[in-house]
């Protein structure tokens, strides 16, 4: 069998392009006539699970341990492209994986040991999601990798687990839609149980599953113009030189979406002159809602890395005075380069904790873009899914009225204070929003309606949803300090 493997991999493309529906590009760059080349393909495979391990043995986010490995090893970006989607897409896809695999499995599954886990995860993943790699090649190399790592008869394990789940592919069976809709959900799509019943709870059975298939999609690149310094028709002109697939998003004309990034972004003259920002148009969305103007002088309480005072900045067409805030010391030079970057002059730094800072000077805008669960993320930053609790929500719900109280209070008459997040979720949201104004009369919710489209706002609120919106779930409330 073996020998048939390699005859066929001789005639394997050397540089396969793995495309989805979503135009997102992944290269496969192998050549198998050279020993070289097989190597490199072993070491992606075997760092994605070394990422794995180390992830599912740490607090580390997953971007951090991809960055780590690319400073390691030299890859090339091809190499990084493919180990930066088994990696995300194993943990995008971690519950049903293990579904399939725990049906296959000769024993208990969950107890076998981590490497084989995430061996076979990696090797299932491509079978099931990678389908521009031939799944003999898939198996082949999640086996040799094994086999040099753990041994001939636990990569006999992996090899008979793989090619069983191969010969009956098309008759896999899920969980039954009717017994335990949060379980069918929560496995189909690959979410915590919890997650997937809170959510039916929220937005009921319909909602949730486009809301799940939304976020399961790849990234896309969203990057932002810099009006300051560019224009859309010249970045426009950019990408339909290089042939880049792009969408201009619907309610910012200023945000392109990316879906086939054949060029490393941050090393194009576009991103190093800072004639483009990468920024989330939800994001955006949140700061054409806080309506900056020229001259205005603008506090951002929970700053790093700084996109959204950027974007304030540049609006003030870089006219008058922002204080870019974080709690922590070490993520103020995200914001300083990015400032430096993008020319903006009036954004200064500064170290300090959003609930107990002072002022001794009011405020024309207050922006607390607070801590939050980030599930409105999840397609950018799939962890984070299985990172979070419904007692996180409630904790961090919590920490977030304390920013809102103490933003308040320098808020000057006439001013403006916004509040926002990266979530979807009501308890972070607008029950924070309503608490607050049941407190508080001297602040009014100003329609975010009488600046956003309609499509985007809710209840005088703006509310995106990745299903509905084609950005990331997020929310933003505008609320104006009585003169």
């Amino acid at each position: 069998m073996e020998s048939k493997i390699n005859e066929f991999s001789d005639n394997y493309l050397q540089k396969e392009i793995i495309q989805d529906d979503n135009n997102q590009i992944l290269p496969e760059n192998q050549n198998y006539q050279n020993n070289e080349s097989h190597i490199r393909n072993y070491s992606v495979r075997y760092n994605a699970v070394k990422i794995l391990n180390r992830y599912e043995r740490s607090d580390s986010y997953v971007d951090k341990l991809l960055a780590a490995a690319f400073n390691s090893y030299d890859f090339n970006k091809f190499d990084k492209a493919l180990l930066t989607e088994m990696v995300n897409g194993v943990i995008r896809w971690r519950a049903k994986l293990d579904w399939v695999l725990t049906g296959f499995y000769n024993g208990d599954y969950q107890k076998s040991l981590n490497w084989v886990k995430n061996a076979m995860r990696v090797g299932l993943y491509q079978l099931l999601f990678l389908t521009k790699i031939p799944p003999p090649i898939a198996i082949y190399e999640t086996v040799e990798m094994t086999k040099n790592i753990q041994g001939d008869k636990t990569a006999g394990l992996v090899n008979a687990v793989l090619r069983n789940i191969l010969r009956n592919i098309e008759n896999i069976r899920y969980p039954d839609k009717k017994d335990d809709p949060p379980y069918y959900l929560a496995t189909i799509n690959s979410y915590p149980k919890w997650l997937a019943k809170h959510w039916i709870e929220l937005f009921g059975f319909d909602e949730t599953e486009k809301i799940m298939i939304a976020m399961n999609k790849r990234p896309y690149i969203p990057a932002r113009v810099n009006k300051l310094k560019s224009s859309t028709h010249e970045f426009k002109t950019f990408l339909d030189e290089n042939q880049v697939i792009y969408k201009q998003y619907s309610f910012s004309d200023s945000t392109f979406m990316i879906f086939n990034p054949k060029m490393n972004f941050f090393e194009t003259d576009f991103f190093q002159e800072g004639k483009i920002a990468i920024q989330d148009p939800s994001a955006t969305l949140a700061v054409m809602l806080a309506h900056p103007q020229e001259g205005w002088d603008v506090v951002d309480l929970c700053s790093a890395p700084g996109g959204k005072s950027f974007l304030i900045a540049e609006m003030m067409k870089n006219n008058g005075k922002i204080i870019a805030m974080d709690k922590y010391d070490s993520k103020l030079r995200f914001i300083q380069e990015g400032a430096l970057r993008l020319g903006l002059s009036i954004i200064e730094t500064q170290t300090a904790d959003a609930t107990k800072v002072q002022f001794s000077e009011q405020k024309d805008l207050v922006l607390a873009d607070v801590p939050c669960s980030g599930l409105g993320t999840i397609s950018k930053k799939p962890d984070i899914k299985w990172k979070r609790e419904i007692e996180d929500i409630r904790n961090l719900a919590k920490i977030q009225k304390k920013i809102i109280e103490n933003a308040a209070r320098f808020v000057k008459p006439g001013g403006v204070l916004l509040y926002s997040t990266c979530t979807i979720e009501p308890e972070e949201n607008m029950n924070i929003v309503n608490e607050f104004l049941s407190h508080h009369s001297e602040f009014n919710l100003d329609p975010a309606e009488k600046y956003l489209p309609e499509k985007v706002c809710a209840d005088g609120f703006m509310q995106t949803f990745p299903n509905r919106h084609s950005c990331d779930g997020a929310f933003a409330a505008r609320l104006v300090k009585r003169g």
